[in-house]
């Protein structure tokens, strides 16, 4: 199996601590795709801000839609809403993030990430023992083609009932450049 459960969820702190690091290092080596200039750089030299829509994927900001706005700064804003209702039982989350860019290459960045959210599950109350995150790590940007994006984040999510996580984030936008 490629990702051990038994070493990665591990009550030992030291292999909690390794399986941490070794994904944000695994996340954080910059990949050059052949495409031309990313619109986060355009929008940077342009002065105005660049704004995407798809969809996010984590245990910190949620799973859902997402709307995001890069600034022309080195800042960018996400809001994420994700709704499943069934008969009876509904499941829903809501979140957000800031992302600060430490690098920015042509078609990739690497970035700092703040996230936090809430989750709901169930059929009168909420189910969840930890519904309120907060999570903070670090993530990176890839042009795919044209105006879509691939983000992939390596987070240290706390849950409101004292668990702390590393776990991964990922997302898929378009931007309207």
């Amino acid at each position: 199996m490629f990702l051990r459960t038994d070493t990665y969820f591990s009550p030992n702190p030291l292999m909690r601590i390794l399986s941490a690091v070794a994904f944000v290092i695994a996340v954080s080596f910059p990949s050059f795709a052949q495409v031309g200039t990313s619109g986060l750089n355009q929008a940077e030299s342009l002065g105005k801000s660049v704004y995407g829509l798809g969809f996010s994927a984590g245990a910190a900001s949620g799973i859902g839609l997402s709307f995001r706005t890069h600034l022309p700064s080195k800042s960018s804003f996400q809001g994420v809403f994700g709704i499943i209702k069934t008969t009876a039982k509904l499941s829903m989350s809501v979140g957000a993030e800031y992302q600060h860019d430490l690098t920015r290459g042509s078609s990739n960045r690497f970035f700092f990430v703040g996230a936090l959210g809430y989750f709901y599950s169930g059929y009168s109350k909420n189910d969840l023992t930890g519904p309120f995150r907060l999570g903070a790590g670090l993530g990176s940007e890839f042009n795919v083609k044209d105006a879509v994006h691939v983000t992939i984040q390596g987070m240290f999510v706390y849950f409101s009932n004292g668990t702390v996580l590393p776990l991964p984030q990922a997302s898929l936008h378009y931007y309207f450049f």
